[in-house]
């Protein structure tokens, strides 16, 4: 299929992460020579910490994660040529709509924004910010979401390579300094629009939850434009920065946990664990 050879291609990993370093540089040479604050290094290292651990524990899961998609793959409801337009056109389309419900469930479910939080905590958006993703992905459930394609027929690797482009595209929306786009700030999930959604501000809590459209927003009301009567703030409400990684992967683990001991009562504790962030 070809889509194995892709994803273990090294030399293409390689040019990748070259790219995403020296875009990084960049940014920060930009940053300087405008005279703005747009990275404070010992959180952008915390960031290489967190990316370093993730990608370790992806690699060691990612054995036991393909079990299930396997499984239902070999159920398939459908059979169909994987490289067609019409399926990759449906495999686009499919997985940018669970990522958005995967995306908008991470925010209002406490078991998952223990996972998603991480990627919250930096207090500046910049393209290192990009690269803080939760440990804990599979442990809050987030592959459960997208089986369904494997069901319908689509195969493992190519849900894998579809999701990989998603978040490839993600990377550069992590940046302060981006334009708008115009009229394709109607579909896509741009700079400006991401850049609602990482901010703190209250008008623009839980908004934008797109991968690479922004058309689910738009249809579910969870699209919100930057407020314009204030400066954008990023990071976690109430949240204590820190620059250990271990402590950035896992601390809501611990708050969630430890607020789940102390609640009186069965339901209390559910509420605790799956109830919505600061509920």
């Amino acid at each position: 299929m070809g889509y194995a050879s892709l994803l273990l291609d090294p030399s293409l990993r390689r040019v990748i992460l070259a790219t995403a370093i020296g875009l990084m540089l960049l940014e920060y040479g930009v940053g300087r020579l405008a005279h703005r604050e747009t990275h404070d290094w010992r959180e952008s290292v915390a960031s290489f910490g967190v990316a370093l651990g993730q990608n370790v524990l992806r690699a060691v899961e990612a054995g036991i994660l393909s079990v299930p998609f396997a499984f239902l793959y070999e159920h398939r409801l459908l059979d169909f040529a994987q490289t067609s337009p019409p399926a990759l056109a449906g495999l686009f389309i499919g997985s940018e709509f669970l990522y958005y419900w995967q995306h908008r469930a991470s925010h209002r479910v406490r078991w998952m924004w223990a996972t998603h939080a991480v990627h919250h905590s930096t207090t500046r958006l910049n393209l290192t910010a990009a690269i803080r993703l939760g440990w804990t992905g599979n442990i809050s459930g987030n592959f459960l979401f997208f089986l369904p394609l494997a069901l319908l027929g689509f195969h493992p690797l190519a849900i894998v390579a579809m999701l990989g482009i998603n978040l490839f595209y993600q990377f550069f929306i992590h940046s302060d300094f981006a334009p708008k786009l115009g009229v394709l700030e109607l579909v896509l999930n741009t700079p400006s629009h991401h850049r609602v959604h990482h901010a703190c501000n209250q008008p623009c809590l839980d908004k934008n939850y797109g991968g690479i459209l922004i058309v689910f927003d738009r249809l579910f009301g969870t699209f919100a434009e930057r407020p314009g009567d204030q400066p954008l703030r990023f990071g976690l409400i109430g949240g204590i920065a820190s620059f250990n990684p271990i402590r950035i992967a896992l601390g809501e683990w611990f708050a969630m946990l430890s607020d789940a001991r102390k609640a009186q009562g069965a339901g209390a504790k559910l509420r605790a664990l799956f109830g919505p962030p600061g509920g």
